[in-house]
């Protein structure tokens, strides 16, 4: 494991064309990376996630994207993702792939990808016609019960990124509130970077949260308020006013790239993004 700076994490781990998930559910969403990657210039990359949100509407409106694999995608409690909408739709500003499941379909992609097994199975999909829709969902039957269930092919990105609360000097990493599949994703990954709201000299013991060996971990980045506007558990809250202005600010093509050019594009990082909104707020 080393401790990078994002800039440097992000430029050695992923390329273009990769598979690149970006997990986090509800909080610990790796906005900071998102925005990383958007001034990288990434492009073509193939984006998982489960419940994309702002942050995928972003890295699809700005061209980085050729491919998604997810389930459901929105603005929680608000409406669409105009951006993503717009890629499907319209092909602007370039067509996007998709590739849609339950979150159950999800979950067991990434787990049998982190047990590097080449599909996972669920009882799901099966009183629908949703294989004829998607080729990636299979029917298999049960060798020993002869039961007919549903199999999705593993996830295995070739990176993931996700923000946590904090990391010790070896590079654990510890993930506490709310989880998702952040854990699944990580194992399932070729690489993994963390970025986290502090380093601390040793991890302490918590009860339901989860560590990352250091082992598990490429590069862990210090970024503190790295999952703004989405909220880190026991650091800061969500910002929902935010959320509810995308809606206006992705609606329209050119007020979606002004805003892009001024908060992501032209500041240097994540302190001159956060910045940015503190001096237009003022």
């Amino acid at each position: 494991m080393r401790l990078m700076s994002l800039r440097e994490a992000l430029a050695a781990h992923v390329a273009d064309g990769d598979c690149v998930a970006l997990e986090g559910f509800t909080h610990l969403i790796p906005f900071a990376a998102g925005h990383e990657l958007i001034r990288q210039g990434r492009r073509n990359l193939h984006l998982v996630r489960m419940t994309p949100d702002l942050i995928y509407d972003q890295l699809i409106g700005m061209g980085c994207a050729r491919r998604l694999t997810f389930s459901w995608g929105g603005n929680p409690g608000i409406g669409s993702l105009h951006r993503l909408r717009d890629a499907v739709e319209h092909g602007w500003p370039q067509p996007l792939e998709l590739d849609e499941h339950s979150h159950a379909g999800m979950a067991a992609a990434y787990c049998a990808g982190a047990s590097r097994l080449p599909f996972g199975v669920l009882r799901g999909y099966l009183d629908n016609d949703l294989d004829k829709a998607n080729p990636r969902i299979g029917r298999i039957e049960c060798p020993f019960t002869g039961e007919r269930l549903a199999a999705v092919p593993a996830i295995n990105p070739d990176v993931t990124i996700l923000h946590a609360q904090c990391a010790d000097r070896e590079g654990n990493v510890a993930i506490r509130g709310i989880i998702g599949a952040q854990r699944e994703a990580a194992l399932a990954a070729g690489a993994l970077v963390v970025t986290v709201e502090q380093i601390v000299e040793r991890l302490e013991p918590a009860m339901n949260g989860i560590v990352l060996p250091h082992w598990t971990v490429d590069a862990v980045v210090h970024c503190p308020g790295g999952a703004y506007p989405s909220y880190a558990h026991g650091h800061y809250s969500r910002d929902n006013t935010f959320y509810q202005r995308w809606d206006a600010i992705s609606r329209d093509r050119d007020g979606f790239k002004d805003w892009m050019r001024e908060h992501v594009l032209e500041t240097n990082d994540h302190a001159g993004f956060l910045a940015s909104l503190r001096a237009e707020a003022a």
